[in-house]
């Protein structure tokens, strides 16, 4: 079996002496070629005439495909050649001839005579089954130290050479082919580049062991695609995308084994392009879900969020909404209440435009502070700002992020006073209260509308800790439990141990004054005076500490504390507390 396409005449004049040969060396087989466009047959190119009419002929026309797993080639027969030439391929005609019969071909099948019935798949399709050889091991050439040249001229040689010759061919299909690079006459297969006539020693083989892969059935197909689906499927519940990435790669790894083993074990081609498609669309689909839930959880916190986050912490949450809960949930959180003094009076003095105008400029800024500081608005209640730290995010130092804002907003009220002084418009002082405690956080309201606020007993004394500035003339008012929280990182002064209404317990009470390391100068030499009378005044030694109290309004005459234990001093001469007070002021009222 020539390998060589011989349909061009010879022209050293040697296409007679050649059909000589071959008539005297009979069984010849030689190489035709199909020509097929868009898998349409065209026609036969046979060898020249000389050559047909002493030979044999089969046809070539090798389709091949590759895939990750299976990696398969294909033997692909054509009705309509056979019905107009009756033409075989090359491999099948040389079996044919080497077993004596004539090949027929059937519905799915090619059987030579009772030998062998070879299966095709629906497109007329054999598969090669290529046997696993180094390069080094697959030539007779290589083998038995023979080459197609040493057969080439038999004149000269004894009979033992002759024997020795013939003892590697005997009884054999011999193929001849051309592998020099000029020739280009090699194919990628599943085991590498190999020549073609290597692969058609491989179909020949193949068809002796009887075709033994075979393709899946179109049930065994979609049973493996729906299992590789399915799997993908089940990932949809691991919500992590790197996991869910990893664990697809292992599923088709899985995949891939079994139907490798199902390769091996049983002969059985799978097309790997439906199960993957069915896969890679499964997992586009999950991960589109996943997308457009993320995406949607997104603009939810944008949404929700935006308004009253600073934009740094609304970016914290997109990318990572596990630090938000939509549900409520207790933690250790600091509440802000501020509230404009006299608000009342000064919005009887403005038109409604100008009293919207100062409003927003006074809102705007306080909000631009808290934001800065990483505080979340939770809502306005006219001039009423109320405000959290701790939640959404935890902040372990939320206590003194609401107190230096808190200071922060106090020295742009001076600030802004001035101003507005200097512009003939209405003054602004700015009552702020402070507590931090156990509250309730997350989307309270109803399925209408909700809205992400803070609840709770600690929540409520922040509140009243606002009002009760009134009693001291002061501008912020601390807990304790604030205090407790931030000291190595503000500046306080102690103003009373309080009993609010409403709670039965009492409270020890700070004016924030700043930052820590801010009060100099003559607040300095106040605190020092306030603070001596303070001490007296605890002890009951009224006259000395009004004169203690006396020194600190000399210092600087608008210190509403100081002037309010003056008041509260002079009252107690005249009108001293019970032997058994424990030296806790009743709030009578929510200021």
């Amino acid at each position: 079996a020539i390998d060589l396409l011989m349909d061009f005449p010879s022209s050293y004049n040697e296409d007679s002496p050649t059909a000589a040969s071959f008539k005297k060396a009979a069984p010849v087989l030689l190489v035709s070629q199909a020509d097929i466009h868009q898998g349409q047959f065209i026609k036969l190119n046979r060898p020249t005439p000389v050559l047909h009419e002493v030979s044999e002929n089969g046809y070539t026309n090798i389709a091949s495909e590759s895939s990750v797993v299976t990696s398969l080639s294909r033997l692909k027969v054509y009705p309509e050649i056979f019905q107009k030439d009756k033409a075989w391929p090359y491999a099948i005609k040389a079996l044919a001839m080497y077993l004596g019969v004539e090949p027929e071909l059937g519905p799915g099948f090619i059987r030579f005579g009772s030998h062998l019935t070879i299966p095709m798949d629906q497109f007329n399709n054999i598969y090669i089954d290529f046997p696993v050889l180094p390069p080094s091991s697959r030539f007779l050439s290589q083998t038995a130290g023979f080459s197609a040249l040493n057969y080439l001229n038999l004149e000269g040689k004894d009979e033992e050479e002759l024997y020795e010759l013939s003892f590697p061919i005997k009884d054999r299909i011999v193929l001849l082919g051309d592998t020099s690079e000029v020739s280009h006459d090699w194919f990628d297969t599943p085991i590498g580049m190999v020549y073609g006539v290597e692969i058609i020693a491989d179909v020949i083989q193949t068809m002796l062991k009887g075709a033994p892969l075979q393709p899946a059935s179109v049930a065994q197909e979609a049973m493996v695609a729906m299992v590789l689906m399915v799997g993908m499927i089940v990932l949809g519940i691991i919500k992590h995308p790197t996991l869910r990435v990893l664990l697809a790669f292992l599923v088709i790894c899985a995949w891939g084994f079994g139907v490798s083993v199902m390769y091996v074990k049983q002969g059985l081609v799978f097309s790997i392009s439906y199960a993957l498609l069915a896969a890679i669309l499964s997992f586009m689909v999950i991960n589109m879900r996943y997308y457009l839930q993320e995406m949607s959880q997104k603009k939810m916190i944008k949404g929700a969020f935006g308004q009253y986050l600073s934009p740094k912490v609304v970016d914290i949450l997109v990318k990572d909404p596990s630090k938000l809960s939509l549900g409520g949930e207790e933690r250790v959180m600091t509440a802000y209440f501020s509230d404009v003094a006299g608000f009342s009076t000064i919005s009887e003095k403005l038109t409604p435009s100008e009293l919207v105008l100062l409003l927003n400029e006074y809102l705007t800024a306080m909000c631009e502070i808290i934001a800065r500081y990483d505080g979340t608005v939770d809502k306005f209640e006219g001039d009423a700002i109320i405000a959290f730290w701790g939640a959404p995010l935890d902040q372990p130092n939320h206590a003194t992020l609401c107190c230096h804002a808190a200071a922060e907003m106090q020295q742009y009220m001076v600030q802004m006073r001035e101003r507005l002084v200097k512009e003939g418009r209405a003054e602004l002082r700015v009552r702020m209260g402070i507590n931090s405690g156990r509250m309730v956080v997350g989307n309270m309201g109803s399925k209408q509308r909700m809205d992400y606020t803070i609840m709770g007993d600690a929540v409520n004394l922040a509140a009243r800790l606002e009002g009760a500035n009134k009693f001291y003339a002061s501008d912020t008012m601390i807990s304790d439990a604030t205090y407790q929280l931030a000291k190595d990182d503000i500046d306080c002064r102690v103003l009373d141990t309080v009993r609010v209404i409403g709670k039965k317990e009492p409270v020890i009470i700070y004016q924030l004054l700043g930052k820590k390391g801010e009060v100099t100068g003559v607040l300095a030499e106040l605190l020092v005076h306030y603070n001596a009378g303070l001490e007296q005044y605890r002890a009951r030694k009224y006259q000395e500490a009004i004169g203690h109290f006396e020194k600190a309004v000399a210092v600087i005459p608008n210190d509403g504390p100081s002037k309010t234990y003056l008041e509260r001093c002079n009252e107690y001469l005249i009108n001293p507390p019970a032997d058994d007070w424990d030296g806790v002021f009743v709030f009578t009222s929510k200021g």
